[in-house]
């Protein structure tokens, strides 16, 4: 059995603008208590309880909360605002009939606790089995967001089984123009193509680039923001559908190892200049850890092979070629077919060692030529 995290991020349901400006008011509240402590020394922090506090209206479980995270925060020199949080002990999931409520105490002296009602989404089965105690529960935090909308998140942890033993793997090779392509054993391939992403990055460059010049940091600040979660929810979108495909299919996932790509992937500055085509403008990575966490939940098991070569290969007979941009056509067996295509087939296929030895060029010379050059923007042998 595995144990994982999740953070459960439910909105509160109808409202009203009394609570939430008390919310408001109670969080600007929080952050004053937090500030305060930074400004003594880290020596006195961690004598401070809630008792010290006790003139704040605030109960004191959040105060303690906010003590701890005041103190692990060492680097922190101002808080802008720190969202109120509690421990496992400090709320409760209530049901009645079909509606969810979360019941919780945020004032000093009060024991009763005010259920307010929450959006459950999908979520409903996580929040049936904390009610069950059949996962452990974590913190509560208050947070809204930009737009004023006030959520609750809930962090849980649950043992997941572990990964079933499968017979056949969905490769999935990651890249620029098409951000994800999953192929299935039988050749039967998914797209992620998102083809307007280039046009979202060109457009975010040069409000950059305008904001800069213009000095509009905060404005600056809130558009990469913007952004981020952009990218965010594309990632998203892609994990979540590459694992549906994955349990649908009964295989398990095999991805490239991208690791340190930045530091081994050839790219020219004309490329760097552009985020419509820099590598270094994707987060691989973020998108890596959503396919695993979520694979993890749906039991799907997930390996990372070497990512050299993988698109240069033929998925047919194993000999190195050339790509031109999007087509492939090995020299050997005369085989066309998409490069991504072809690369994910391989990553799929992949046993240890995709190449044969019996290639076009002599062994010598095609080592020479790699070696100093690399294979167009593939990593150094």
């Amino acid at each position: 059995m595995v144990t994982t995290s999740l953070t459960l991020k439910l909105p509160f349901l109808k409202l009203n603008q009394c609570k939430a400006l008390e919310f408001e008011r109670l969080t600007t509240l929080n952050t004053d208590v937090a500030n305060s402590l930074l400004e003594m020394p880290k020596e006195q922090r961690s004598k401070y309880t809630s008792f010290d506090f006790r003139h704040i209206e605030i109960g004191s479980m959040w105060i303690n909360q906010t003590i701890r995270n005041t103190n692990a925060a060492t680097k922190v020199k101002h808080f802008r605002r720190l969202p109120l949080e509690v421990n496992n002990q400090g709320w409760k999931v209530i049901k009645t009939g079909e509606t969810y409520s979360i019941s919780f105490s945020l004032y000093r002296g009060r024991k009763k606790r005010i259920p307010l009602a929450i959006h459950q989404a999908s979520y409903q089965e996580i929040l049936d089995k904390v009610i069950n105690r059949e996962i452990k529960q974590g913190s509560l935090k208050l947070w809204r967001s930009k737009k004023g909308i006030w959520y609750c998140l809930l962090s849980v942890s649950m043992d997941v089984p572990d990964a079933k033993k499968v017979n056949q793997w969905i490769g999935a090779d990651r890249g620029q123009n098409h951000l994800c392509v999953a192929s299935l054993p039988d050749g039967m391939a998914k797209f992620w193509t998102f083809g307007n992403i280039r046009q979202i990055r060109r457009k975010y460059q040069k409000q950059r680039k305008l904001l800069q010049e213009a000095k509009k940091l905060k404005t600056l600040k809130r558009l990469e923001s913007k952004e981020r979660r952009t990218i965010t929810h594309i990632n998203h979108v892609i994990s979540k559908q590459l694992v549906q495909l994955a349990v649908d299919c009964n295989c398990g996932i095999r991805l490239e190892d991208l690791s340190n790509i930045r530091k081994t992937t050839k790219q020219r500055q004309k490329n760097k200049s552009d985020a419509a085509q820099n590598l270094d403008f994707w987060s691989y990575f973020q998108l890596e850890n959503f396919i695993f966490y979520k694979a993890q939940l749906a039991g799907i098991p997930v390996q990372k092979v070497p990512a050299p070569y993988t698109s240069k290969s033929c998925c047919k007979c194993g000999s190195i070629n050339n790509r031109n941009k999007h087509s492939y056509r090995c020299k050997r067996c005369n085989a066309k077919h998409h490069a991504d295509w072809g690369a994910s087939q391989n990553i799929g296929k992949w046993l240890g060692l995709k190449c044969s030895l019996v290639l076009e060029k002599g062994t010598f010379v095609m080592g020479v030529s790699v070696q100093e050059s690399g294979a167009n923007g593939t990593p150094l042998n």
